[in-house]
């Protein structure tokens, strides 16, 4: 039961590998149909009335008749080059026209007599010596050559390497006729082919840009290596011996199997996998091509390159549509169904070079590989394209939800902050009602209790009115301590001063006052109305202890801005010339109004972050309040 309940899960799972994969493969095999269908189609057509298909080759030290298209034994050797001889007829008619002669399609190099007189030397051509590339080549026949009837034409074939050497159909006739057909031969097999390859190491700089740019992707990397061989390929011409640089034929063979292995590792990192280990295996031919190339003589290499190099272009691409199809059971998205189509395309022209390259697809010699590699960037172009664009789109979308989550959050945290104001806002109104309601009941109310109590024991109306003044002036004391002073203790010191004046003046006491530094006081932002209350009845009580208590004749009161440790910070010093008092360890002795009061300074002192210091002799009392830097948000520092 446990090994059926294992394999149930398995059965949907395949049902869909399956279900996705015919479909692929049905396409790919349509793909395949209409690739063999364009290769037939799109060949360019030749004028045929103007053909010479019989030669006579001597080849060897033998001669014998032949008909173009004809494949010679492959050779190493330049010396005694295959020699084709054939014959075209010429009127005197046609001369006006101008002739020239047509080669479509050939291996290596050629060079064409006419009469005797060599009109064309495709070895001039660097790019006429690949035979990846299908170089056509025509030259005009000047009309001195030209005789009127039988003319002589001579094709000596340049063959170099493993591969059969061929010479296709030879063309003779007038300019006009022939021209139409090279240059349709050299739009497809030499323009398109070096515009792609332009486009391909334009695409290479990007993906090099890109790789330099994210370090953590090296798909980009490895795209833009293949891309630049791929591009040295193009625009490097093969020596043909004899050259000055022999040793640059290997780098070039060695270049294609290099690239194959590189676009499987793109396609295996493209599509999120890891490159296997024995994945390097992949790259052993194109290294032992390189090397041997290096090592051994030219003919080695390209020999190496027949049997190891070929083959595993092939595998690579192989490889490569095995990749794509997976993806494309896997992922099913637009990147792996276009890469694996444009797979398919490479893969069924290589299989048509090497039909030709075996001669089992007879009388053709078109190789269409690296041609039809275009096909395969333009897919991986549109790839990292659709790629990039998915990318542009998930961060456009990321972003858009991060905006809209951002909004959400602020306007939660603006509702959260208005709360928190609110209660913040209440709380300190409670607290404002509090103190408030405690400096009432400190001051006004004791005055009021005074006045009752006076009035029971009938006191009189002198005492009573005093009382009353007192409660009256406290009462003032508390309602300018609401005052907005915006921080600015001097404000609130300015009103006290006239209150204190006023206070002092039925006495006959002298007020001195004096502001020791330009500012005054430091301002002080965090400063609230119950500070204000506690700094100003601190104030109230050390004058009303000199009027009272020290019989003074003169109060200085001294307003100052010092500079410390951590900053400036303000003292208050109010100083009487009163008869003092007596002091014991930093409090008066006896339990007198005068100690109560004293206490009583300290402790507002105290809520208010200040330090109150006392001093007092014969000479009299000295009464110093250094401010804080900061006020205190609560009145609990005092302890």
């Amino acid at each position: 039961m446990s090994e059926i309940a294992a394999k149930a899960p398995t059965r949907p799972r395949r049902r869909l590998i399956v279900s996705r994969l015919v479909p692929y493969l049905l396409l790919q095999a349509l793909i395949v149909i209409a690739t063999i269908l364009g290769l037939r189609l799109l060949q360019p057509s030749d004028p045929d009335d103007f053909a010479i298909s019989g030669f006579s080759l001597r080849e060897d030290g033998a001669s014998r008749p032949v008909i173009l298209p004809h494949f010679t034994s492959s050779r190493y050797s330049l010396a005694d080059p295959p020699l084709y001889t054939g014959a075209f007829t010429f009127r005197r008619d046609d001369a006006a026209a101008g002739w020239s002669v047509f080669l479509p399609r050939f291996s290596n190099a050629v060079e064409v007599a006419v009469n005797g007189v060599v009109v064309l030397d495709s070895r001039r051509d660097a790019n006429a010596n690949r035979p990846d590339r299908n170089t056509p080549q025509i030259a005009l026949i000047p009309a001195s050559l030209l005789r009127d009837g039988s003319n002589e034409i001579t094709v000596r074939l340049f063959v170099w390497g493993p591969l059969k050497g061929f010479l296709d159909t030879v063309y003779v006739g007038p300019d006009a006729a022939l021209r139409p057909a090279f240059e349709t031969r050299t739009l497809l097999f030499v323009t398109l082919q070096v515009v792609f390859s332009a486009w391909q190491s334009i695409l290479a700089v990007i993906l090099a840009i890109m790789w330099l740019m994210r370090r953590h992707e090296p798909v980009y990397g490895v795209l833009a290596v293949a891309m630049v061989l791929g591009v040295v390929q193009a625009f490097v011409p093969p020596p043909v011996p004899p050259a000055l640089t022999p040793r640059l034929a290997a780098v070039l063979l060695a270049s294609a199997p290099t690239e194959s292995a590189l676009i499987v590792m793109f396609g295996v990192l493209f599509f999120g996998w890891r490159w296997p280990r024995y994945g390097t295996l992949l790259f052993a031919p194109g290294l032992i091509i390189f090397v041997v190339g290096l090592i051994a003589g030219p003919p080695l290499p390209r020999i190496l390159f027949l049997v190891l190099g070929i083959p595993t272009v092939g595998i690579s691409l192989f490889l490569m549509a095995c990749v794509t199809a997976t993806a494309v059971v896997r992922r099913q998205d637009a990147a792996s169904f276009t890469i694996g189509c444009a797979v398919t395309i490479v893969l069924t022209c290589w299989v048509h070079d090497m039909l030709s390259v075996f001669e089992i697809v007879t009388n053709e010699r078109i190789f269409v590989s690296r041609l039809s590699y275009s096909a395969m960037l333009v897919a991986i172009g549109a790839g990292l394209t659709w790629r990039f664009a998915r990318a542009l789109n998930q961060v456009d979308s990321f972003a858009g939800q991060l905006v809209t989550r951002v909004r959400e959050a602020e306007e939660r945290l603006k509702a959260s902050f208005a709360r928190e104001e609110e209660r913040a806002r209440a709380a300190a109104l409670a607290n404002e009602r509090t103190r408030l309601m405690r400096d009432l009941h400190d001051g006004l109310g004791g005055q009021l209790v005074s006045i009752v109590a006076l009035s029971e024991r009938g006191q009189e109306g002198a005492t009573i009115t005093d009382a009353a003044r007192a409660a009256l002036k406290d009462l003032r004391l508390v309602i300018d301590s609401m005052d907005d002073i915006g921080g600015d203790l001097m404000l609130a010191l300015g009103s006290w001063r006239e209150r204190a004046t006023a206070q002092l003046r039925p006495h006959d006491i002298a007020l001195d006052w004096r502001v020791a530094t330009p500012q005054g006081l430091p301002l002080h932002p965090e400063l609230r109305p119950w500070h204000v209350i506690q700094i100003v009845r601190i104030l109230d009580e050390a004058v009303t202890n000199a009027v009272k208590h020290a019989h003074a004749r003169n109060i200085a009161v001294t307003i100052e801005t010092l500079d410390g440790s951590q900053g400036p910070y303000g003292v208050i010093s109010v100083t009487d010339d009163g008869c003092g008092f007596a002091q014991t360890g930093g409090e008066t002795a006896g339990a007198s109004q005068t100690a109560r009061g004293l206490r009583n300074m300290r402790s507002r002192a105290a809520r208010c972050g200040a330090v109150l210091d006392l001093g007092s002799d014969a000479s009299g009392t000295r009464v110093r309040l250094q401010l804080p830097q900061i006020f205190p948000d609560s009145d609990a520092a005092g302890g």
